[in-house]
């Protein structure tokens, strides 16, 4: 499929990191979200990104400013009517199923017949928001990994209405931005994190029963397993509160006590302290 024009829903870290991902490489981007300071902020953000890596020389600037030219925004978040005619539209909102079900009722009514509907969920089904869109052979999960510039990898989740031209196109879409794609059925946590979720959780674990710190925790996996990040950082860069969203969704599909959500995650959550974005979760940030 061409690729020329996309439209991203939801203007956080992951919606933002897509749209830079697909603007660097090429496709005119329509950033959508709540109101205008969001979809701003959201902008601002990717050109900051773009700033940096000219400056670092590891892109060169005349790509930077081409990339910073494909960006627009939005703030249709109730009508969707800026993404009527993109080539692809990727949801990328929090993880709550109503909210994305509603957005996909939504693009179902508005977008071409022809355009590939996807979700960047990590963790809801995806089957019910293809039925919601009224046309569920059209629509596939692409769940890209935080932060999106820098990971190369995206689960491309099939329901089973998907058709397999709608795989092929989700596939074109991924080498057009340059990903390595990974193919999964739609089942909660899809591969990655029904792995990572219960290490994470035993890390959560391991800290709450006073085995070990923090540090100590995170260094043994970094040092002795050779992870590039401890699961417990991971989890801040990730989101508490995202984290225990996913949780609650894999522990409501499978009731497995492997993926219920620790005490102390949920003490967290409550404090507000959600990890990086807040600047305090399992470490604290400046």
């Amino acid at each position: 499929m061409r690729l020329d024009r996309i439209g991203i829903i939801g203007s956080g870290l992951m919606g933002s990191g897509i749209a830079q991902v697909a603007a660097f490489c090429g496709v005119e981007v329509t950033l959508v979200d709540i109101d205008r300071a969001r979809v701003e902020a959201g902008i601002a953000g990717i050109r900051k990104r773009l700033a940096r890596e000219a400056e670092r020389g590891r892109v060169s600037q005349a790509d930077a400013d081409a990339a910073s030219d494909r960006l627009f925004g939005a703030d249709d978040w109730e009508t969707l009517g800026t993404l009527g005619d993109v080539d692809c539209v990727i949801e990328a909102v929090i993880e709550d199923h109503a909210a994305k079900t509603r957005i996909f009722r939504t693009l179902g009514e508005v977008c071409r017949n022809d355009a590939l509907l996807a979700s960047n969920t990590s963790s809801l089904p995806l089957s019910e928001m293809a039925a919601a869109s009224g046309r569920p052979e059209r629509v596939i999960g692409l769940h890209f990994f935080n932060p999106p510039w820098a990971l190369k990898l995206v689960e491309v989740v099939s329901t089973a209405s998907t058709t397999e031209e709608t795989l092929a196109d989700a596939l074109a879409v991924c080498a057009k931005l340059g990903r390595v794609p990974v193919q999964v059925k739609d089942t909660p946590g899809f591969i990655a994190n029904r792995l990572l979720v219960p290490f994470i959780f035993d890390a959560i674990d391991l800290l709450d029963s006073g085995v070990a710190t923090a540090d100590d925790i995170d260094n043994a996996c970094k040092l002795g397993l050779n992870h590039t990040m401890g699961p417990l950082a991971t989890a801040d860069l990730i989101g508490l509160d995202t984290l225990k969203l996913i949780a609650e969704s894999m522990f409501e599909e499978y009731g497995e006590p492997r993926f219920k959500a620790p005490t102390l995650l949920r003490r967290l959550v409550s404090l507000g302290h959600l990890g990086r974005k807040t600047g305090r979760g399992f470490f604290k940030y400046a």
